[in-house]
């Protein structure tokens, strides 16, 4: 009796992990062989090729600004999404009659789905769109952009279109770290003569540090994972201005070589735990120590 309930949790593992291999593990196992072959579409064989298909990533120009504009989209929507929703987060925090019905409203975009939300802004980002029409109108003509058309700044345009679809939901996030800490915390340091700025870098910010690190983690995956945006807004172009990782693994696919594809899929993994796992260690620490 006593043995079969010490085996009890391994019931409710057991079926999860299998799930977990057959789906994940297992196919991620196959495709990192694959990264290795010069598996295609035309051909009815496939044969090891080492590290050709690796080589061909690092020497293609637009593979590698693909991998630059992922690291820039991935750099700046963690920036963006967490000090605006952290900044939400603050001021809806504060007693305000309205906070409710306002903490709706910016969590709203967060649940539609980023491609409802893309081409939503297709039309509101052209030459033509919404955007210029307003600054023309408030005199702002020179602030008027080729917002999707310009190599310059089309992938920040996208990492904005990110950034205000899903803020709320850090914001969120944020908000429910800033009402875990106790009250006594602030009137003690009031008492004590501490001023706002003072309370918020020495009791704010250590308590929050959890939520931070959750929201940290869960920007910076989903920035070097892009795709949705930037397929739907600009399709990787104009010319390959905007190419990500996601969609270089698009194109290689859809073209049959799928070997290449396989192999730039591999490398995004490689690029995501290697950045993304001692990341979560270092904050550990920090969560602990603080």
């Amino acid at each position: 009796m006593h043995k079969s309930k010490s085996m009890y949790p391994y019931y409710l593992v057991w079926p999860a992990l299998i799930i977990y291999f057959i789906f994940f593990a297992f196919p991620a196992l196959i495709g990192f062989y694959y990264s290795f072959t010069d598996w295609r579409l035309d051909r009815d064989t496939i044969q090891f090729v080492g590290w050709d298909n690796f080589k061909a990533i690092f020497s293609d120009k637009v593979l590698i600004l693909a991998l630059k504009n992922t690291l820039i989209f991935a750099v700046v929507t963690v920036i963006g999404k967490n000090i605006f929703g952290l900044l939400l987060a603050i001021g809806l925090n504060m007693k305000l009659k309205t906070r409710n019905v306002l903490r709706a409203v910016y969590f709203s975009p967060s649940i539609l789905s980023i491609l409802v939300i893309s081409i939503i802004f297709t039309p509101i980002l052209r030459t033509e769109g919404m955007i210029n029409s307003l600054l023309g109108k408030l005199g702002l003509e020179s602030l008027a952009q080729a917002w999707l058309t310009n190599p310059s700044i089309v992938v920040w345009t996208i990492a904005a279109v990110s950034i205000w679809q899903s803020v709320g939901f850090q914001m969120a996030i944020y908000l429910a770290g800033l009402q875990s800490i106790s009250k006594e915390y602030y009137e003690a340091a009031k008492i004590d003569g501490a001023s706002a700025w003072r309370s918020f870098t020495n009791i704010t910010l250590p308590l929050l540090l959890p939520a931070i690190n959750i929201n940290i983690m869960l920007t910076l995956i989903g920035g070097l994972k892009v795709f949705s945006e930037v397929y739907v807004l600009t399709g990787g172009g104009p010319g390959n201005a905007s190419q990500v990782v996601g969609t270089i693994i698009l194109r290689a696919f859809g073209e049959g070589n799928w070997g290449l594809g396989t192999a730039v899929n591999t490398l995004l993994f490689i690029s995501v735990s290697v950045i993304a796992v001692p990341l979560i260690m270092f904050m550990r620490r920090k969560e602990v120590a603080e």
